[in-house]
């Protein structure tokens, strides 16, 4: 993931951080796989466990916070192992959203059965823009391990598929809602549900801009992708 120092006792702590942020990871990711699982299968056990699986992600996050503070305050980093640590920070907080938001699709799919309106709203593609947004997670992490550039320019442009979805959802909720008003509020909560698989994208893309300002220096947030583009190559 990063070059090795003259100190074996800063790459080991360097590597016990990587591992539990790659552990967080991992434990998010079963949060979305399980969130869309009782999305499609409008399982409220699923949705349980999700919301049951969010203490553990918060006890991680803590964990590896006080673990960079220790690495900082004993090792006082510059350059690029001090750009390290705080990317390790920010993606970590990110994780920690991530699992929130999936919470939140948790609590949302309990809401829709509860209405009895759950099997006639459009939930396909819904289901289909968690995937996508599970899936650069999914790529997020594995490009930070390596701290790829090129994986992470390919996140940051592959955003605009999960807003495109997100944004033809919306429409079709607003179709779904003039024609039935008795649906307007399950759609509601489909728009909230909706909104959070958004957010999850928002956050891969994140990591991604973590890792150019790793490798390359460079805050990208905020910056065209032609931008972002030119800095990299």
């Amino acid at each position: 993931m990063y070059d090795k120092h003259l100190s074996s006792q800063f790459d080991s702590e360097l590597n016990s951080v990587s591992s539990n942020v790659l552990e967080l990871g991992g434990l998010v990711e079963m949060q979305i796989r399980q969130a869309i699982y009782a999305l499609s299968e409008f399982s409220v056990e699923v949705a349980d466990q999700v919301e049951k699986e969010e203490a553990r992600v918060n006890a991680l996050e803590l964990e590896i916070d006080r673990a960079l503070s220790n690495i900082i305050a004993r090792r006082q980093p510059t350059a690029i192992d001090l750009r390290l640590l705080l990317a390790i920070s920010k993606t970590t907080a990110n994780l920690e959203r991530v699992g929130d938001e999936a919470a939140k699709i948790a609590r949302m799919v309990k809401r829709i059965i509860d209405s009895g309106k759950a099997r006639v709203l459009p939930t396909a593609e819904l289901r289909h823009a968690a995937d996508l947004a599970g899936e650069q997670l999914r790529k997020a992490l594995d490009a930070f391990a390596r701290l790829s550039v090129d994986d992470a320019v390919a996140i940051i442009r592959d955003d605009d598929h999960i807003d495109e979805e997100f944004d033809g959802f919306v429409r079709k909720l607003i179709t779904y809602m003039m024609e039935d008003p008795r649906t307007i509020s399950a759609s509601l909560d489909l728009l909230t549900l909706a909104k959070a698989i958004e957010r999850i994208g928002d956050h891969a893309k994140n990591i991604a801009e973590f890792i150019i300002y790793i490798v390359k220096g460079t805050d990208v947030r905020h910056s065209a992708l032609e931008h972002v583009e030119s800095i990299t190559q």
